[in-house]
């Protein structure tokens, strides 16, 4: 799951230096203009009724193969075959769903697009949510609370890769109630593994940064009119983090 090719794109270090320089200013409409560059085109706000921005390969929505009108309700199970990617919005919420993944939405009313929570069965996503809204996002092996954060997650049966790219995030191995840790990021700080079957209070390690992109969160931040909070203000910003 080595991910330096992927992540070591040198389009996404020049743009969010300017960015953090401030050459592109702090206005939406000159970020969707650095955003085009970098992505190939502009996003932005999905109209009312769209919830697809991109697909590829085999995808299905509640079960039916899904083209880039399919709305995705609140309570839907999204499914994407090998080299598969969905990249989606409900609500105030945006994800990337790779190859290979299922994952179940949930929301407390049928009809709602109000997310509570999600429950990744298998694969991988990549996630931003609404500030100030307790979400519970369930694995395998792991269940964590979050409010108003950028998160990827990746489930296995036997283990949960979680990194908290910004705010915070309550961590907890589903089957030792010893392992819990709160995580508060700013840019990707503290990415981890959340395993079992080792000794109590050990089922939570620390991982490598992996699998996903500064600029696939600015892309889903787009789709819900927002950007991430790691490239403004300037004084925020003061070079990457980690080698990567």
């Amino acid at each position: 799951m080595n991910r330096s090719g992927e992540a070591d794109d040198p389009r996404r270090r020049l743009l969010i230096q300017a960015l953090a320089a401030g050459c592109f200013g702090t206005g939406m409409a000159t970020t969707g203009d650095a955003l085009a560059q970098l992505l190939g085109g502009t996003p932005g706000k999905l109209p009312p009724g769209r919830s697809i921005y991109r697909l590829s390969g085999e995808v299905k929505v509640d079960g039916k193969p899904a083209t880039i009108e399919t709305p995705i309700g609140g309570r839907s199970t999204l499914e994407t075959g090998r080299g598969a990617e969905l990249v989606y919005a409900v609500g105030a919420s945006a994800f990337v769903l790779r190859g290979d993944s299922r994952v179940v939405l949930e929301t407390a009313q049928p009809d709602s697009t109000i997310l509570t929570g999600l429950r990744l069965l298998s694969g991988r996503i990549l996630s931003v949510f609404a500030a100030r809204r307790p979400m519970q996002l369930k694995a395998n092996t792991a269940t964590i609370g979050i409010r108003g954060t950028g998160v990827y997650m990746e489930a296995d049966p036997e283990q949960t890769y979680f990194c908290t790219c910004y705010g915070v995030a309550d961590i907890a191995a589903n089957a030792d109630p010893q392992s819990q840790e709160t995580v508060a990021a700013q840019h990707h700080d503290r990415p981890l593994y959340i395993v079992k079957g080792e000794p109590a209070g050990r089922n939570i390690r620390e991982a490598p940064f992996i699998n996903h992109t500064d600029q696939e969160l600015m892309l889903i931040e787009a789709l819900v009119g927002r950007t991430p909070p790691f490239v403004f203000p300037k004084s925020d910003y003061t070079g990457p983090r980690r080698n990567y």
